[in-house]
């Protein structure tokens, strides 16, 4: 079951990872959709812009057919100029009024030539300042197209990655499915054969109930018939006056006493908090000892509450002793329980510590009460505190004798009877309900007391706070003794029961008694598991001699071979040693074959390059040379002569002992010798102009390198600055619209504003002229008499 449930954990956290990868997947698929849509609109908007840039081309050409025409009519005009000026030059004999004709004429003429000018001119830097804007927009929607490509590119990357990883994902979900569903299946196979053995096993359970109560009802009936018990020295011990062991009283006994220790612990804990900032409140109110020494009272006050942990600890160590004695193989009743009376103690030691500060809790109530800044509310709530903490501490001193009385038995044989016990329980009950009741009173009038003093001007922050303080540690003693009180009153019948009594008496059970139980249900379990255990079977001795030496010689036999196996276990490890060590040496060989092969086919290419020729060449060389040299053999071996082999410096040279080519050796070995010096020499020279050119390329490269990283800083100095202008054109957008709109508002307002002038400006006509006709009849009226 715990491998299902950690692979239905597996399996969630799987499904989990997968939602939270798809919404990943939804996002970047919208990021991509929304990606595609700019970069379309974008491809629209260079479309419109291409548009734009030919009907601009367009009014270009028919401006420059509209600029060539006015040309030729500037030059026709100045020809028609020139014309006019010859002829009035002509004509100045003939009078004034031609030459002021001509004048005229001529005036009209530059008038018109200036005005076409200034056309041409600023039609030309329309055209001008339209073709470096629509330059700028195609620049910037080419860079912008280019990287919403890129940004596409990354995203649709992205997409396939997660789209891969998903259907891995989903292809492991699978796997993991189908393994869990049949996982599942033998589960539900197993547990229908666990419920076929459960119903099995309780059939059989319900036979051995049926069987066994037979048993114990034929066996109480045989003793009950004929067994008698008589002792004649004990009178205690006859007719079976030992008692039964009861199993279920001590759990409960262990349930109840683990529930009271939590209470308990939770009391000893809000005890400890109220005296603790009790003394804070002590150190801080009414004189702070910060600024001020406290009274002599309040410091002995001080003083014993510091010391409060000594009394209230012990209370939870006691009891937790006394539920640690309390199992399942004991028993448990006021005579045997122990502890008990070291709790009791405690206890009493608690009781007369409160005693001991109370005087001092009174002391210190009546200071604040007589402090200058102390009300009369605050007085008499100061009076009520001072009653409430001597009812608990009343409460807590009869709590202390019915602590004692319980524990009284344990020290005592036939201290208390059973009746007084019930009485004594019923008392501590009532006892624990009243100081519940005293202490929710008490926290009633703190709380009215904290409130009343926050109203006083002169409170500090310490203050509120360690009221607020008190105030919580009294609301959780007011839980845990409400707690303790509703737990002993629903066990009180089973405290007040008698879980062991001897038969046929009313006296309660005794230490010699519940030592004798003990023993009892000691030698019954012991008698049971003896019964319950197989006896063994018996050997003959022979046949135990001979399994001992089968024994011995099996166990030798093991030992060769455990032997044998370490040693062969050994022997793998280091051959798998020795194993990865070739295979490291193989590798690092293979490492070297390859640099020896390439280094080999450097120097070729090195020495084909210094040559002048290819490889093939110096092979199709070495070949021929060879293929001369066996004829030369084949030729000394027909003529039968005798050949002599020269070595030297250069090489070796095969000849025949004839007298005629005898001198010619020296001269051909020197031959051959200044051929090859000849060689080797421009062989140098062209080496040392290849490093010169490679020193050469080597340097221009690093410069070209350079080049390459100013190039890049400065290409990102531009995006960065291109950023800073589209980002500077789009603040400027913004505020254009936003201005526009301004504008277009401002404009709307002002010729509503107008149309209300003239509204108005129309009805002061109508009244103006309403008046002026009223004093025109009044003034006709006025004549009339």
């Amino acid at each position: 079951m715990a491998n299902v449930t950690d692979l239905q954990t597996k399996y969630s956290k799987l499904a989990q990872e997968y939602s939270k990868l798809r919404a990943q997947n939804q996002v970047l698929k919208k990021g991509v959709v929304d990606e595609q849509a700019n970069s379309v609109s974008l491809k629209e908007q260079l479309k419109q812009r291409d548009q734009s840039l030919r009907k601009q081309e367009q009014e270009m050409d028919s401006l420059s057919f509209r600029n060539q025409q006015l040309a030729k009519r500037v030059e026709l005009l100045q020809e028609e100029l020139t014309t006019s000026e010859a002829k009035g030059k002509k004509g100045k004999s003939k009078g004034d009024s031609p030459s002021q004709h001509g004048l005229q004429t001529q005036s009209v003429f530059d008038e018109d030539l200036q005005k076409k000018i200034e056309e041409n001119e600023r039609l030309h830097i329309q055209f001008y300042e339209a073709d470096e804007q629509h330059r700028r927009q195609e620049a910037e929607l080419s860079t912008r197209l280019q990287e919403l490509e890129k940004d596409s590119d990354q995203h649709q990357a992205v997409v396939d990655g997660l789209t891969t990883k998903y259907m891995e994902n989903i292809e492991r979900l699978q796997s993991d499915k189908a393994r869990l569903e049949v996982k599942a299946q033998t589960l539900e196979r197993e547990a229908k054969e666990c419920r076929m053995r459960t119903e099995e096993c309780q059939q059989q359970l319900r036979r051995c109930q049926s069987e066994l109560n037979k048993q114990v009802k034929q066996s109480s009936s045989v003793i009950q018939e004929k067994v008698p018990f008589n002792d004649t020295k004990f009178s205690d011990y006859n007719s079976l006056n030992v008692p039964p062991h009861n199993r279920r009283h001590q759990l409960k006994s262990r349930d109840v006493s683990g529930q009271a220790l939590s209470f308990i612990q939770d009391l000893v804990a809000a005890l400890l908090n109220f005296h603790s900032y009790t003394e804070q409140r002590v150190h801080i109110y009414p004189l702070d000892s910060s600024i001020e020494p406290i009274s002599p009272l309040n410091q002995k006050f001080s003083q014993y509450l510091h010391e409060n942990a000594a009394y209230v600890r012990p209370l939870e160590d006691s009891f937790l002793q006394l539920h640690q004695s309390i199992t399942e193989d004991t028993v448990t009743v006021l005579e045997t329980v122990v502890k008990l009376k070291t709790f009791a103690d405690n206890f009493s030691s608690y009781t007369h510590f409160l005693q001991k500060i109370l005087p001092y809790q009174l002391k210190s109530l009546e200071e604040e009460s007589a402090a200058s800044l102390s009300t009369a509310a605050l007085t008499a709530k100061n009076q009520e505190l001072q009653s409430d903490m001597k009812r608990i501490t009343s409460v807590f001193d009869k709590l202390k004798n019915y602590i004692n009385l319980l524990a009284l038995p344990s020290v005592q044989q036939d201290a208390m009877p059973q009746s007084s016990t019930s009485a004594v329980f019923t008392q501590l009950a009532a006892c624990l309900h009243s100081l519940h009741d005293a202490i929710k009173e008490m926290s009633k009038h703190y709380n009215q007391k904290a409130s009343l003093e926050q109203e006083l001007p002169t409170i500090t922050q310490k203050l509120c706070t360690t009221s607020e303080c008190l105030l919580g540690s009294l609301g959780s003693l007011t839980s845990s003794t409400g707690k303790i009180a509703t737990f002993f009153s629903n066990n009180l019948d089973f405290f007040t029961s008698s879980g062991y009594s001897p038969r046929t008496s009313t006296v309660a059970l005794n230490p010699l008694q519940a030592e004798s139980m003990l023993a009892n249900k000691k030698k019954a379990a012991a008698y049971i598991q003896a019964i319950k255990k197989p006896r063994p079977q018996t050997v003959a001795y022979k046949e135990a001699l001979t399994n001992r030496r089968v024994l011995t010689s099996s166990t030798e036999s093991r030992e060769g071979l455990t032997q044998q196996v370490m040693q062969s276990q050994e022997k793998i490890a280091r051959l798998e040693q020795e194993k990865e060590h070739w295979l490291l040496e193989a590798q690092l060989g293979k490492v070297r074959l390859e640099k020896e092969n390439q280094r080999i086919a450097d120097l070729e290419v090195q020495l084909a390059a210094a040559l002048g020729g290819s490889p093939n060449s110096l092979t199709a060389a070495a070949s021929t040379l060879a293929q001369s040299h066996e004829e030369a053999e084949m030729e000394q071996r027909a003529s039968g002569k005798e050949a002599t082999l020269c070595t030297s410096l250069v090489g070796m040279l095969c000849t025949t002992s004839t007298v005629e080519h005898a001198g010619d050796e020296e001269s051909r070995e020197q031959l051959i010798k200044t051929h090859y010096m000849v060689r080797v020499g421009e062989l140098t020279t062209q080496l040392q102009i290849s490093d010169s050119k490679a020193v050469h390329f080597h340097s221009e490269c690093r410069a070209l390198a350079k080049r390459l990283t100013i190039a890049e800083k400065s290409r990102e100095t531009l995006s960065e600055e291109v950023k800073v202008a589209n980002q500077n054109i789009t603040r400027l957008q913004d505020e254009l619209t936003t201005t526009k709109r301004s504008y277009e508002d401002q404009l709307s307002m002002m010729s509503d504003h107008l149309c209300s002038m003239n509204e108005t400006l129309s009805k002061q006509r109508e009244e103006i002229d309403t008046l002026k006709l009223g004093s025109k009849g009044n003034a006709k009226k006025n004549k009339g008499r």
